[in-house]
């Protein structure tokens, strides 16, 4: 018996699939990959209606190749996305165990963030349920994968709006404070930072100095630069792009103006990358599926397909590189 068959034999022969937290363009093609890649195995596929709150309230939908045709192209998730207050009481996590025994669901797979997670976790640990986890976040902040599903359309979307302020800030020569999304992370911010050739970029992982900033400002004024910004992320502990700005007024006798990109990075078709590595991954967890690899995120690490355990996704600290940082700040001299 050759090992193929050995493994469709060890299968589950019903999976369920949900989106979960904020929505990031790729999703649509992750759940692409898991319905027709269980498909092919031979399992039969259901989808999950708005997160686990459709989990508990049993909004389940069965699914079949046609169920995911032309969506690998759109933003956001067909399937929804809400956050259920119900579904983090113990009351909740039963009626949610009873819906799955209903249905016969024998492997949840879960698409999102890192509250996405930590359900995942105490929900599989409580209940048994065998539970694998895709990284869906525009915030990339999940360790256990080198990128998240819709960091890069995010970083895109960001960085074609810098760059057309870039032209309103060079022809009006003004100063120009750009704030993206990273409540807890700068990814995004560094990596827009870096791309759009920003003066300063300002992310929660590093202390802001206003005084620094100032003058970094003042001497690139100096230099004749008719366009300056300055990239913030929405977390940084000196406050946001609005309180950032008025910090800095006092010191640098330029006009200036706040730009809060806010949710247009989340929408919009998925990037090529975004595509690819949801398509990736959408197939690698049921290929861990069905060699019983349960409690568990999948994500790349290094071009490898990783399984990381769900608490330390969001336990450990998934660090910024510090060359980009400095290359950003070197550059923008």
């Amino acid at each position: 018996m050759t090992e193929e068959i050995i493994i469709i034999m060890l299968m589950t022969t019903k999976i369920a699939m949900l989106t979960s937290g904020g929505d990031a363009p790729g999703m649509n093609a992750a759940v692409r990959a898991v319905v027709r890649t269980a498909l092919h195995y031979g399992l039969e596929v259901f989808g999950i209606r708005d997160g686990y709150n459709g989990l508990v309230f049993d909004d389940i939908v069965r699914m079949d190749r046609g169920s995911v045709a032309n969506i690998i192209q759109r933003g956001g998730t067909m399937l929804g996305t809400a956050r259920s207050s119900d579904f983090e009481t113990t009351q909740g996590m039963e009626k949610a165990k009873k819906v799955l025994t209903k249905h016969g669901i024998d492997v949840i797979v879960v698409i999102g963030g890192d509250g996405t997670m930590r359900g995942a976790k105490e929900f599989s640990e409580k209940f048994g349920v065998n539970m694998l986890g895709l990284p869906g976040t525009i915030d990339n902040d999940l360790y256990g994968t080198d990128f998240t599903i819709g960091f890069d359309t995010a970083i895109n979307n960001a960085l074609e709006a810098v760059d057309r302020i870039r032209d309103t800030a060079a022809s009006l020569e003004r100063l120009f404070f750009v704030e993206v999304m990273g409540r807890f992370s700068g990814f995004i911010g560094l990596a827009v930072g870096l791309a759009g050739g920003a003066e300063d970029v300002l992310i929660p992982e590093t202390p802001t100095d206003i005084d620094a900033l100032a003058s970094k400002i003042n001497e690139s004024i100096k230099r004749g630069k008719k366009s300056n910004i300055v990239i913030v992320s929405e977390g940084d502990e000196a406050g946001n792009a609005f309180t950032i700005a008025e910090k800095v007024k006092n010191c640098v006798k330029e006009d200036y103006r706040v730009a809060v990109l806010g949710y247009i990075q989340r929408g919009g078709a998925p990037t090529a990358n975004d595509r690819i590595l949801a398509s990736k991954l959408g197939f690698a967890s049921i290929e861990a599926a069905q060699k019983k690899k349960f409690g568990c995120m999948v994500g790349e690490v290094d071009k490898k397909i990783v399984c990381t355990p769900f608490e330390e996704t969001y336990t450990k600290k998934k660090k910024i590189d510090p060359t980009i940082y400095k290359i950003t700040a070197i550059l923008a001299k």
